[in-house]
């Protein structure tokens, strides 16, 4: 960050983006403590003053935007405001915590120092320091989610803010961005945001194909709009009927959404019809419950429009596990198309744009609901976390984005499960030990299997019998967070017992037999005699049973001569040293360049194609860098790039294609269109005669009258693959053309 004295237009800058802080703070219910943010505001003005960031514009701008969010689109209050305009000061000055906690009280100081821990740390050879810092933010969920609330509202501000970066900085970002917090945002219900940070990663990592939707976006939205007043009109008049305050509101898809639409569908953008929803927000009457009105307007709605039976989402009865509650009904437009309408009253509608903050807001009593109980299954994978960072991430993830199904209890009452999970998971969940027992289910009063998926409103009691313990394909069988955080707890648990018993066992061996050698010596014997290259793998092999003792005396002194005996272990021993040296030891990952060219003769030797999305020239990829110095070229949307760019953000490069049509690459196309005679040999022709491709393997299937064909062709490029699509739908028969990529299937 430069360091320079400001002009007085940035200092009126600075003055007056503090003084619509103030303002939009005055508007809060909360108790106001002007003058407690006018101290932390001049605090940070001074700690941060002639400093700026990659834009040029004063650092302290940051911290004000921080504090804006907090303030406005996540509703908090004094406390929160002063800790973002605080939260970079202990990192990037020589001002301390206990400077902090002196001039502002313990609270602020301890929610600056946990957001602190999160920038900053001292992290493992192995461990992926992004991975590390996401750890330690769901720590602080344990002392104070406001922590959580302006971490994220910190990572809205740097993504507002991307394009001041360098390329290979934003894909990191984005994919950090893309990976967990926007997860993280809709889990803790903050739509809105949730929605602004997929919308602005999706635009960094796929610049292109952003700009492409949002133009298509913008000439449609005025036509969509019509419909939209079309279609309420006659809504608001009944409203106003029953006597409601109410506002309607049109939700136009982001383009984010759009795309994922087009991507889950293989549909082009012309094919996504929903792209507006209808939002009723609603000031219920006094004496009747807001279940009962919601439903009230819902029947007014039919009354109007024919409601799609099967698209009813009653979200009031039994509210998201991120708290959010309204009720959902897909009508039948004067246009012939189908329209989403959401029904929400006021208190809702808070909860949905401000999520966890809202929530605490309208909590009364003790009652636990969903979100407490995910911050408590939070904190209970927590208290076992998975020692890679990596795998920690992968786990945690799971409860992010689940879709929930509502089961009942012997007894009636309703818990709430990730959407798949097993009989076995909800053993877990009610209690580890239930899980570790378990044997099978009672499911609707029929026995089904552990593995058994769970569904809607099925009626569910776990049998156990001590004598059942967990086995390794257990971990196949589950798939929420907590259950794999159990089993894998326990069989750690399991591993240091048998290594301890096999330690034991080993030791009383070497007693008994009375040798001269050092039990070292023997030590090393036995090992390079099973193949192994830690004492720890020897005992543990030792303790379940897998390598018995009764043979130690042959396997440490074989009837050979004692130099032979010896030597070959001396040799094998120095090789071993070095191919086991501990973690400490091992070298750092190279750190990537910036930027990398892609030309035809550096493929296989200054970089490889990754199996997992097979990228071609054309494609938008970026670089990683192994241990080894080898950069694996991904594509940017790819699963695998997508979990790279989270946890080895220093090994990620930007990557651009400079190819002239020397190399083919093997590329697998789906066709389905309609089955008429002599379709194959139309398709052929184009892909054969009119663009001169190469065909590696074909395979056809036709049924009811639809066809549908895997060709693997040889390709140079993703520009003439786009141009044989055009081409092949451009053929009255052909319905669809795409890549196939792994499992998933990607249009151009």
């Amino acid at each position: 960050m430069d360091k320079s004295e400001f002009t007085q237009a940035e200092e009126q800058m600075i003055q007056h983006a503090f003084e619509e802080l103030l303002d939009a703070y005055a508007h809060t219910p909360h108790t106001q403590k002007v003058d407690l943010i006018t101290r932390a505001f001049n605090f940070a003005n001074k700690a941060h003053h002639g400093v700026r960031r990659l834009s040029g514009e004063p650092y302290l701008m940051h911290p004000l935007a921080v504090a804006m969010i907090v303030v406005k689109e996540i509703g908090l209050g004094s406390t929160s405001i002063c800790a973002a305009l605080l939260h970079d000061v202990v990192e990037d000055t020589d001002y301390t915590i206990e400077d902090i906690q002196r001039l502002f009280g313990d609270k602020i100081a301890e929610i600056v120092d946990g957001l602190t821990k999160i920038s900053g740390g001292v992290f493992g050879n192995k461990a992926s320091e992004q991975a590390e810092n996401f750890r330690k933010l769901l720590l602080t969920m344990s002392n104070d989610i406001r922590v959580v609330l302006i971490k994220i509202a910190d990572r809205l501000h740097n993504m507002r803010t991307l394009s001041a970066q360098p390329k290979e900085k934003q894909y990191k970002i984005a994919g950090e961005t893309q990976y967990i917090y926007a997860p993280l945002a809709h889990r803790l219900g903050l739509f809105p945001i949730k929605t602004e940070l997929e919308n602005l990663s999706f635009k960094y990592e796929h610049p292109d194909t952003y700009a492409e939707i949002e133009a298509k976006l913008a000439l449609v939205k005025g036509d969509e709009l019509e419909r939209f007043e079309q279609f309420v009109a006659p809504i608001r008049q009944q409203l106003t009927e029953m006597g409601y305050e109410f506002t309607i509101n049109a939700r136009i898809k982001s383009v984010y959404s759009i795309y994922k639409k087009m991507q889950t569908k293989n549909i082009p953008f012309e094919d996504v019809y929903d792209m507006i929803a209808v939002r009723i927000i609603f000031t219920p009457h006094e004496g009747l419950s807001e279940k009962d009105q919601c439903w009230m307007i819902y029947s007014a709605i039919t009354e109007i429009y024919r409601p799609h039976p099967e698209r009813i989402r009653d979200w009031i009865s039994t509210p998201k596990a991120n708290g959010y509650e309204a009720l959902h009904v897909t009508v039948m437009g004067q246009a012939g198309s189908w329209v989403e309408v959401q029904i929400r009253t006021t208190r809702m509608h808070e909860l949905a744009e401000k999520g966890l903050a809202a929530h605490w807001k309208y909590k009364t009593g003790e009652e636990e609901n969903e979100l407490d109980k995910w911050l408590k299954t939070i904190k209970e994978i927590l208290d076992n976390p998975e020692p890679n960072a990596i795998d920690f991430l992968d786990t945690f993830k799971l409860n992010l984005f689940a879709h929930e199904v509502f089961v009942f209890t012997p007894g009636g009452d309703i818990l709430t499960m990730p959407q798949g999970s097993t009989a076995l998971d909800l053993a877990f969940f009610l209690h580890s030990q239930l899980g570790e027992h378990c044997i099978g289910a009672k499911v609707n009063h029929e026995l089904q299997p552990m593995s058994y998926v769970l569904r809607g409103g099925d009626q569910v009691e776990i049998l156990t019998s001590p004598s059942q313990h967990p086995q390794p394909d257990w971990l196949n069988i589950v798939s929420t967070a907590k259950a794999q955080t159990c089993l894998k707890t326990y069989f750690r648990r399991e591993e240091r017992l048998l290594t301890k018993k096999g330690e034991q066992l080993f030791n009383d061996a070497v007693q008994m037999m009375k040798a001269q050698d050092a039990k070292d010596t023997i030590l090393q014997r036995t090992l390079n005699y099973y193949h192994l290259t830690l004492p720890t793998q020897l005992y543990w092999q030792i303790g379940q049973g897998a390598i018995h003792l009764d043979n130690l005396q042959q396997v440490a002194f074989p009837k050979k001569s004692l130099w032979k005996r010896i030597n070959p272990f001396s040799s094998s021993s120095s090789k071993q040293g070095t191919a086991i040296a501990p973690d400490s030891a091992q070298a750092q990952p190279k750190k990537a360049p910036h930027s990398i060219v892609l030309t035809d003769d550096g493929l296989n030797k200054d970089y490889v194609l990754a199996d997992c999305c097979r990228p071609i020239p054309g494609d938008e990829v970026l670089g990683y860098m192994d241990e080894d110095g080898l950069i694996h070229i991904h594509k940017l949307d790819c699963g695998e790039a997508q979990k790279l760019k989270t946890a080895h953000g220093k090994q990620i490069c930007s990557a651009n294609w400079n190819t002239h049509h020397v190399q083919s690459f093997v590329e697998q196309i789906e066709i389905r269109g309609i089955d008429k005679f002599g379709v194959l040999v139309k398709v052929l022709t184009v892909v054969a005669t009119q663009f001169n491709i190469n065909l590696r393997t074909i395979h056809v299937t036709s049924e009811d009258g639809i066809f549908t064909g895997l060709l693997e062709v040889y390709i140079y490029d993703r520009h003439e693959l786009k141009d044989l699509f055009n081409a092949l739908m451009n053929m009255p028969e052909v319905m669809s053309a795409h890549r196939v990529i792994g499992n998933n299937n990607q249009l151009l």
